[in-house]
Parts: structure tokens; sequence; C-alpha cells
């Protein structure tokens, strides 16, 4: 070894492999104490451990990084490859690989160019399969019974659509508190989404409708609403949805997918229920019209009945009037019967000097009778069916008229019975004949009548004929008398 060489090796100290890894570490954990490193994750390693692994890129470089299970919640984002972010922690050296590594305990996304190309993408893959088709929206329900609730157990936004609901119209409302932003609030979100639509979930915890809500914030905040597993979790919920996240110029992917947007959670609140005072007013007004309404009709029924009423005949006056006709009438006929039959008597007596044949005689009484009997028995029977027909409530007064025409039918029988009696038929049928001339006079005497005069003897049986005082035998008077 030359001189050179030895005085050159005794200058440089002297390391051991551990010491040299010491040396670099100290160097880097002083200088770079904690620092914030923008760059795109790649290489990303989730262990069951729940460490994750993962390399910063840009286009000079490439770091490796480590999240350590402790500080995963905390991130602030869910990392992703491809998504250029900025990560914040120390540098640490690991001596037995002797390499170095980034440990991350925070980490937010780059710019918001980056965060809305990716909302973008996906928003573009969502509208190309149809879950923002207005024919998939469902409608709310106007009153309904049980409200459930998807929003973080802390903050003013419970508080608000609570007391929203109970203002305007109280319902029962079952609340699933969820992490709205960080690690795990996309699974939380999704799992209660899916929970809620569980067909397996009792009747009376079944919503009617469900709201999932969370107040204002950045992009970044507000990126679970942006997930892609909530946004099918919504759109496969059977429940009407109204999505109610950040405030008024906030938009989500959530609110293309929900049934309703709402700009505020109050809105939504708003929204969910109607104003219960509007609808008392609303029902008192429409209660009020048909109390109007009703009174009018009422009116009008009761105009129309005094009109149909003033047109129908007075049914007592007409009751009366008939039974004063037929009380008339009975009067009538009972005074016509005796008048009827004196007339019939006085004709019989001016008759007698000239008797005519009785046949004849009783013909002519009985076809008179019965012509009247039944000209009678028609008109009554004609006035009875009007009486009937106009007056069938008047049965007291058919009866009294039933009753009459039956005396009246007596009477009438037996008048008739006595005309019958003094007929000159009922003299023939005791024995006596009737002596007639050629003419058919009757012979009441014998002076003036020449002897073999022809003569006809009617008796009840029948008619002979003969001669007065014949001249000849016994056997040829008999003979010539037909005896």
């Amino acid at each position: 070894m030359s001189e050179n060489e030895q005085s050159a090796g005794g200058n440089v100290p002297e390391y051991s492999v551990s010491e040299i890894s010491g040396a670099i570490k100290r160097t880097l954990e002083g200088s770079f104490s904690r620092v914030r490193v923008r760059g795109e994750i790649t290489e990303l390693k989730r262990y069951p451990s729940g460490h994750i692994y993962l390399s910063l890129k840009d286009q000079g470089g490439k770091i490796s990084g480590v999240v350590w299970r402790g500080s995963v919640s905390r991130l602030g984002l869910v990392p992703e490859n491809g998504i250029e972010v900025i990560a914040t922690g120390r540098v640490s050296a690991y001596g037995d690989r002797s390499s170095y590594q980034l440990v991350i305990d925070q980490m937010s996304f780059a710019g918001e160019g980056a965060l809305l190309a990716k909302i973008e993408k996906l928003r573009q893959k969502l509208l190309a399969e149809g879950l923002f088709d207005n024919e998939r929206k469902k409608p709310l329900p106007f009153l309904p019974r049980l409200i459930g609730l998807v929003t973080s157990s802390r903050g003013a936004v419970l508080h608000d659509i609570l007391t929203t609901l109970s203002r305007r119209f109280p319902r029962s409302v079952l609340v699933w508190p969820v992490a709205v932003q960080g690690e795990g609030a996309v699974a939380q979100i999704a799992a209660a989404i899916e929970g809620f639509s569980s067909s397996g979930l009792r009747r009376d915890l079944s919503p009617d409708l469900l709201i999932v809500a969370r107040g204002g914030g950045s992009l970044e905040d507000l990126m679970a609403f942006n997930d892609e597993r909530v946004l099918r979790a919504v759109a496969a919920c059977p429940i009407p949805l109204i999505s109610a996240v950040g405030h008024e110029t906030d938009t989500t992917l959530i609110d293309f997918v929900s049934d309703r947007r709402a700009p505020t959670p109050t809105a939504a609140a708003e929204m969910a229920v109607p104003l219960r005072s509007e609808m008392v007013a609303d029902l008192a007004h429409r209660s009020a019209r048909l109390a109007g309404a009703l009174s009018r009709q009422l009116q009008l029924a009761r105009a129309r009945q005094d009109q149909v009423s003033a047109r129908l005949p007075d049914l007592p006056s007409l009751l009366e009037t008939a039974r004063f006709r037929l009380d008339e009438r009975g009067q009538r006929l009972e005074l016509a019967l005796p008048m009827v039959a004196a007339r019939a008597r006085q004709r019989l007596m001016s008759l007698t000097g000239r008797v005519p044949s009785a046949a004849h005689f009783l013909g002519q009484k009985n076809s008179r009778l019965d012509l009247a009997s039944a000209a009678l028995a028609a008109g009554i029977r004609h006035r009875m069916q009007q009486e009937r027909a106009g007056f069938t409530h008047a049965r007291l007064g058919t009866e009294t008229l039933t009753a009459r025409l039956g005396l009246d039918r007596a009477r009438l029988a037996g008048i008739a019975g006595r005309l019958e009696a003094v007929s000159p038929e009922a003299v023939l049928a005791r024995g006596y004949a009737l002596v007639q001339d050629g003419r058919g006079k009757p012979v009441t005497t014998a002076s003036g009548r020449p002897r073999g005069g022809a003569i006809t003897l009617r008796f009840a049986d029948g008619i002979r004929s003969g001669r007065l005082d014949p001249v000849g035998t016994e056997k040829e008077e008999q003979g010539d008398l037909g005896l």
C-alpha cells in the first residue's frame, strides 16, 4: 500500500452498517420532521392488519408511503389508485432494507379539478346505465307513517329536520346514525340505506320515506355522497328517498339518483310532510263549501217538492166528492125503483081492458128489465172502475156502494116477483083461459057474439081454436071445439 493510499484511508471515517443506517435515519427525520407531499397514488395495498401501503409518484420520481391502522380513520378520504392527493406525514428510514418511506397520517385531494374529473367520469357511467332517468323516480307519499333518517347523530342537521317535522306535521322518525365524511362513511351510509330497504325489517320499523342528509362542506367533505357504492344503494332502494346533502349550491351525484333533491335538510323535512295548519284550513274551507252546497241542494229539493205538491190533487177533497156522488146516486136509485114499479103497475092497469099476450107482455118487461138491469150494472161497474182507478185508497166507500148495490138488487128482485105474480100467465096457470076472437081481441062478454063465431082459447100450456054454440050433435060440438 502506498503512502497516498494510507493517508487517504486514514482521513476517511469508518462506520458500521447500523451506524450509517441510523445516521441516515436521524438525518432524514431531523431534516424532514413533517412534510406535505403531492403525488398520484399508485401500488395501493390493504393488508389484513389494517395497514395501507402505497406509493406517490409524479413525473420525476416515486416515494413509498404507509398509513398505519390507527391513522386510517383520520385520513379524511378513501385512498384509491390513480387519484392525486396531498399526503401529510413524516419521512422515516427503514434501516434493514436501506430504504425510506413517508408515514402518512393525513390526506386530502390535490385539487378540485381532479375530484371533478373523477365525479364526472362516474356521472357519465351511471347516466349511461339509466340510473338518472325520471322514469325510475318514485312519488313521495302524501303523509308518511314513519320517516327513516340517515345522517350524523351530531350536528345541527338532525335537530333542524326533527324541529321542522314537529312544526309542520309531527311524524315518527327512525334515525340511523352514520359518519358523513372520512374513512368508513361510504360503507356506513350504504349499509344504512340497504338496512332500511331490507325486507326482513319489522313492519313497524319499515319507513315509508327516507331522507339522506348532511350539512355543508367542501368538495372533499361531500365525496362520500359521490361514491358509486352509495349511489347504487340509493338506486336499488324501493323506498322513496330524498337527498339533502350540503347547502343549496352544493350538488352531489346522490341528488341525481334520489327520487327528490332538497336544497337543504330543512327543505327535505318540508318536502316530507305537508303543513298541518294549511291542511286544517283547507279542510275547514272544503267543509264550509260542502255545507253550503248541501244547504243549496236541500233548498232546491224543498222548492221542487212544493211545486210538485201544488200540482197534486187534493185527495181528501176528491174522496169527499166521490162519497157525495155515490150517496147521491144511491138515493136516486132508491127513489127511481119505486117510480119504475109504479109506472109499470099503471101501464098494466091501463092495458087490462085489452090484455095483450102474456108472453109478449112478459117478454117486453123482461127485456126492458134485463136491459135496465144490464145498463144499471154496466154503469155501476164503469163508475166503480173509475172510482177505483182514481181513489184506490177509498175501500170503505167502495164496500158501502157494493152493499147498497146488493140491497137495490134485492129490492128490484122483489118488484119483479110482484110483477110476475099479477101477470096474465100466472092467472092462466090457475086454470083460467083467455078467450080471443079471430082478430086476437079479448072476448069478455057473451052478448053480441054470433053463434058459430070462431074463437081462440089461450091456456097456460098452449092455444086451441073453437066456435061459439056450434050446431049439431054433441060429438060434433066436441069435435069442433077440439075437446
